[in-house]
């Protein structure tokens, strides 16, 4: 599947899950109710992926990990906060090869409200 094609399902799952439980939870309720949401809708997706950084030819774990990495081309970085940062998720597109990531804020009244989608160039 094409990115475009994965953003709008992940987009989509997120919205049922936002629909269903609306904001103010934990991070960690959005993710695993979105991995969820991902697994009946048959997305196919990682959780909390660990995202080394290579020096000088040599991988070191870190310990960046990436909330939920879909089909090995999106990130999905969830977050639950007044008011987000996007340095984060540039750093896990950067460092993971992939081109295109979410960033879900689900503490917002109307979710398409705390959706942005980046795209990194190599």
């Amino acid at each position: 599947m094409h990115e475009n094609e994965l953003t709008s399902l992940v987009i989509g799952a997120a919205i049922e899950v936002h629909k269903n439980l609306g904001p103010g939870l934990l991070e960690s309720v959005y993710e695993t109710c979105l991995a969820r949401e991902l697994k009946l809708q048959g997305v196919p997706f990682q959780r909390q992926v660990g995202l080394p950084v290579e020096y000088k030819g040599e991988s070191c774990e870190v310990g960046y990990r990436v909330d939920i990495l879909v089909d090995k081309k999106v990130i999905v970085e969830i977050k639950s906060v007044e008011a987000i940062h996007s340095a984060q998720l540039l750093t896990y597109l950067r460092l993971s090869g992939c081109k295109v990531g979410l960033l879900i804020n689900f503490n917002v009244p109307v979710l398409k409200d705390g959706i942005k989608r980046m795209v990194y160039k190599f």
